[in-house]
């Protein structure tokens, strides 16, 4: 009898660390914030919820467009006229850059590399380097928007910054970000190849269309034009008359995340000896850009916006500096890992020599970046 009660409880320990390996960020997150309430008493005004209810409304919209298979479809469309090896990993990634605008880099990632897995399976070409691009490519395409991250979402809504600045901030990083990709896809393999995919048929055009509405209205409330809380309440009303079941379906736990952090930010900030260290740290926009690029390597970027947003007004150098700071280590962006995850699922003898190949690609291309953009910084 004590050994099955044993059992038991050893069962449900297992699933609660199983649940806090899950999403390791998330976990650190919690335990920061847990530990920072210790010390300091956390207050409300701490969470920003403008930023919380535009992801929790983005997120519900593009989980809808996600089931609807459009991007799917489309891109399948395109993928069935290609004729050559190169032209198909081509559109495969310049599929990731475009539509990590719209829909988040995370959501292109988790659309086009199964997409591209079913291309290796079906033609036996081999796709590491494919979706490595895919991969940096979905990073540095969704620094484009202030929708395309989470991390932009968070500095846009931060410091109330208007279309015209931020365009003007993001858009040399990502051309030369592009351009560097359409070096490395011209030295890709070239063979002739014709791909022939299933079409994915679109059960209802008119929920598509409603759905599209809904993410153009949310847009607009990210740029000013519509009130977040009408985007809030049109989105809600829309799933509970569509489809209800995406309430359960969405990753609540990156809204947690960014609340843990928040509240841990918020807590440590009261610090005195912090506050000293960072505005000794972080006194001009040189320290700023660096210190955004090295801190993404190891907390990832989304929370090293939110902490370094706190300690400095100069919004350029932080938004260049957490999205550059995207490419580098496996971490250093959330959308990484889960291309990381998705391959190795199909390919786990890969592992190693996809993170080696990974490396080298991200850390090349970051030097590349970090280099060229910190000059425009000085001469601007």
């Amino acid at each position: 009898m004590k050994e099955s009660v044993l059992i038991q409880e050893n069962k449900r320990l297992k699933l609660k660390f199983a649940f806090l390996k899950k999403d390791i960020v998330f976990t650190v997150s919690l335990v920061l914030a847990a530990t920072s309430c210790l010390i300091y008493p956390p207050k409300p005004e701490y969470i920003n919820f403008q930023v919380l209810v535009i992801l929790f409304s983005l997120m519900l919209t593009i989980k809808a467009l996600e089931e609807l298979r459009f991007l799917d479809k489309f891109a399948i469309a395109v993928i069935n006229k290609c004729n050559n090896t190169r032209s198909v990993s081509a559109i495969l990634i310049l599929l990731c850059f475009f539509s990590s605008m719209f829909v988040t880099n995370d959501v292109a990632l988790l659309t086009f590399v199964p997409l591209t897995l079913v291309v290796s399976r079906k033609t036996q070409m081999p796709m590491m380097e494919t979706i490595i691009f895919q991969t940096i490519a979905a990073n540095i395409g969704s620094s484009l928007t202030p929708m395309g991250n989470p991390q932009n979402l968070f500095i846009y809504s931060h410091y109330g910054i208007r279309p015209f600045p931020f365009f003007s901030t993001v858009l040399f990083m990502a051309v030369l970000g592009i351009s560097s990709l359409f070096f490395l896809i011209k030295r890709m393999q070239y063979r002739e190849l014709k791909v022939v995919l299933n079409p994915v048929p679109i059960d209802d055009w008119k929920k598509l269309a409603v759905w599209g509405l809904v993410l153009a209205i949310i847009v607009a409330s990210i740029f000013g034009l519509v009130s977040f809380q009408v985007a809030f309440v049109v989105t809600l009303i829309t799933v509970v008359i569509l489809n209800v079941k995406l309430l359960i379906k969405i990753d609540y736990l990156l809204l947690l995340t960014f609340i843990c952090f928040f509240i841990f930010i918020g807590n440590i900030s009261n610090s005195n000896t912090l506050q000293a260290f960072a505005n000794t740290s972080l006194k001009d926009t040189t320290s700023v850009y660096f210190s955004s690029i090295f801190l993404s390597q190891f907390i990832s970027n989304v929370p090293a916006s939110i902490l370094l947003a706190e300690f400095t007004t100069d919004w350029k150098p932080l938004l260049l500096g957490v999205n550059i700071g995207g490419l580098g280590t496996i971490v250093a962006s959330l959308a990484s890992v889960i291309s990381y995850k998705l391959f190795i699922q199909a390919n786990p003898i890969e592992s190693k020599r996809y993170l080696i190949k990974f490396s080298f690609y991200n850390f090349t291309i970051l030097a590349f970046l970090t280099l060229i953009q910190f000059v425009i910084l000085k001469l601007l």
